[in-house]
């Protein structure tokens, strides 16, 4: 059964920073492309960013040169460093697997910026 449990996420003021976690359990990170998707209340989810097995990485147009996607294989994790956060960038993000065309999700963690 595949687990992914995301955490790390919070209240923090506009310019600061968060680092989203996405542990998982029965999916190997280092082998599937996992990645993070955001929604905003109102709007529809929207793919944030994404790694491959092979180590590409995508970042939609609005996180480029502020967000980062990692992993850390030991953990069997994938992270997401968000820096000089923005007022928009509050929402629920969620982490997801896609394990052979199956798309599998975790239960989200609000990011709230505000001051």
């Amino acid at each position: 059964q595949v687990q992914l449990v995301e955490s790390g996420g919070g209240l923090v003021q506009p310019g600061g920073s968060l680092r989203l976690s996405c542990a998982a359990s029965g999916i190997a990170v280092s082998t599937n492309t996992m990645g993070w998707y955001r929604q905003a209340p109102g709007k529809q989810r929207e793919l944030v960013a994404s790694k491959t097995s092979g180590g590409t990485t995508n970042y939609a147009d609005f996180v480029k040169g502020r967000f980062t996607i990692s992993r850390g294989n030991a953990k069997n994790t994938v992270y997401l460093e968000m820096n000089s956060l923005k007022p928009e960038d509050t929402a629920v993000y969620y982490c997801y697997a896609d394990r052979s065309g199956d798309t599998l999700w975790g239960q989200g963690t609000q990011v709230t910026v505000s001051s």
